[in-house]
């Protein structure tokens, strides 16, 4: 184990993800086709990569409406990983759940 790994920030930071993995799977945006996915992992890949997202300025650039941009990352980030077609409204609660984690 690195000296990272046993930093308060990197555990912070799993913390986060696995509270937005639970979001994530308790919304569950594939719902039954979820059951097909071999590799869902509770949406681990998709957590990790909105809070990748929210805390880098490479894809998605901090904004004055925080909600909003975790609102698109959601949607973006799910979106293209399951070739899903979901919208700002479908997005708008599990993004304001993320939001309570990463303000």
């Amino acid at each position: 184990m690195t000296n990272f790994q046993e930093s308060k920030e990197y555990k912070d930071r799993l913390e986060k993800i696995e509270k937005i993995k639970n979001i994530l799977t308790n919304w569950n945006p594939l719902g039954e086709q979820a059951k097909s996915v071999s590799d869902l992992d509770n949406y681990d890949t998709e957590a990790n990569d909105i809070y990748f997202h929210f805390v880098s300025e490479i894809d998605f650039q901090k904004s004055k409406n925080p909600l909003k941009r975790i609102q698109t990352i959601t949607k973006e980030v799910l979106n293209e990983a399951f070739n899903l077609w979901l919208s700002d409204k479908e997005c708008e609660k599990p993004a304001k759940n993320i939001m309570e984690i990463l303000k």
